[in-house]
């Protein structure tokens, strides 16, 4: 499942926070943040299949896909829900660069509950992420680009993003699975909202 978001308000919040605050935070960030906070809206995606139970976490633990040599490592940033953007911004920047060092413990890259991963970063206009089991859901970022939008009866430039999520169908639905995209959209669109 699919949806185009509008990020030019979280590219203009990102620029302050970064220029004006001194921080040191990613568009992924700030994906990493809506996806906690949509999960707390819809828990329902926020589960595992477990071959004869589904089972739901309270806590949202945050695998980030990273590209290792040789294949993919995903380290997880633990209760999302509890932490601000810079604090997830120095853990996502830190288990990346322990994950590409090869320095990650066993730990620091199981038992996640829900994952992300972002080719944004290489220009990708889409694509559909492999579920990491025993997870039941990943969400694929793309770039951000900039595209002609219609707003009323006038068409405006707006930086569009993609994202789609790849749900296990065995213990989420689609309607679910849009429900979850739909919180996605207005918490990364409004990210004013994140902080409530």
């Amino acid at each position: 499942v699919s949806v185009d978001i509008e990020i030019d308000s979280l590219l203009q919040q990102r620029a302050y926070m970064n220029g004006k605050l001194g921080h040191k935070i990613s568009v992924n960030d700030f994906v990493i943040k809506a996806c906690a906070s949509a999960l707390g809206q819809v828990p329902e995606v926020n589960v595992q299949y477990a071959g004869d139970c589904i089972r739901q976490f309270d806590q949202v633990d945050i695998s980030i896909a990273v590209a290792v040599k040789g294949g993919l490592i995903t380290p997880v940033i633990r209760d999302v829900a509890a932490k601000g953007l810079p604090q997830i911004a120095a853990e996502s920047s830190d288990l990346a660069r322990r994950a590409q060092a090869g320095s990650l413990g066993v730990d620091e890259f199981q038992g996640g509950t829900f994952s992300i991963s972002n080719l944004g970063m290489f220009g990708v206009d889409q694509f559909d992420a492999i579920i990491n089991l025993p997870q039941a859901a990943i969400l694929a970022v793309a770039a951000g680009v900039k595209k002609p939008v219609v707003r009323g009866d006038s068409i405006v430039a707006a930086t569009v993003m993609r994202v789609s999520l790849s749900a296990d169908h065995r213990v989420i639905d689609g309607a679910v699975a849009a429900q979850f995209l739909q919180s996605l959209k207005g918490f990364l669109e409004n990210p004013a909202s994140m902080l409530l």
